[in-house]
């Protein structure tokens, strides 16, 4: 399911998703649609834009609350023009929700990065964009002293939903080496350890925005 009001960029979007193989139910431009769409067309995953008509303020990071909230097994990806904390923050701060993601709509430009975001956020997992993930990081800087470097090089990874092998894979290192830099992350910061990525997401962006 996808909204966004934007014509042009959202029959690119429809046809992005069908190249890599999706099935795209409907294509709306408002809350109220993408709200009614879903209910009547159950997808897997809904795709919207946090800013839609009629008001242009958060229609569609609001809807996409009300169908979490009915439909705790749906998955959401929510795209944004700028970085909107608040609002990736009310996103994520929603209770037993199935995959969720927050993007900006830069990184559509990258096209193989947003299918593999799609991807985990339809599996289940949680995808939070680098820059939301740069700016939680700066308002936590005494705890993050504790960290080396490296470590807070795996936090940004980990709080972008990557799992210990992309990370190990981006930094070139070690599965071993990635797992052994996240139990002492989670040591310094207090956290207890996640059965899943989308759990020990969860955590880390708990911490970073408290």
């Amino acid at each position: 399911m996808l909204a966004e009001d934007a014509v042009l960029l959202r029959e690119g979007l429809v046809g992005l998703l069908e190249r890599f193989g999706h099935e795209v139910a409907a294509a709306v431009g408002d809350g109220p649609s993408l709200i009614a769409a879903t209910r009547e067309h159950r997808p897997d995953v809904v795709i919207a834009d946090v800013r839609m008509p009629p008001d242009f303020t958060d229609e569609g990071l609001r809807a996409a609350r009300e169908l979490q909230a009915t439909l705790p097994s749906l998955a959401v990806l929510v795209l944004s023009q700028y970085v909107e904390q608040t609002f990736a923050e009310e996103l994520f701060d929603t209770r037993g929700a199935s995959g969720m993601g927050y993007l900006l709509k830069e990184r559509i430009g990258d096209v193989e990065e947003f299918a593999d975001a799609l991807t985990r956020v339809a599996r289940g997992g949680t995808v939070v964009d680098p820059e939301v993930v740069r700016q939680l990081l700066a308002r936590r800087r005494d705890p993050l002293r504790r960290l080396t470097p490296r470590e807070r090089e795996v936090l940004a990874h980990m709080a972008e939903g990557r799992s210990n092998a992309a990370i190990a894979r981006a930094l070139v290192v070690t599965e071993a080496a990635v797992a052994k830099h996240i139990a002492s992350i989670l040591t310094k910061l207090d956290l207890p350890p996640a059965p899943d990525d989308h759990r020990r997401v969860l955590a880390v962006l708990a911490y970073l925005r408290a």
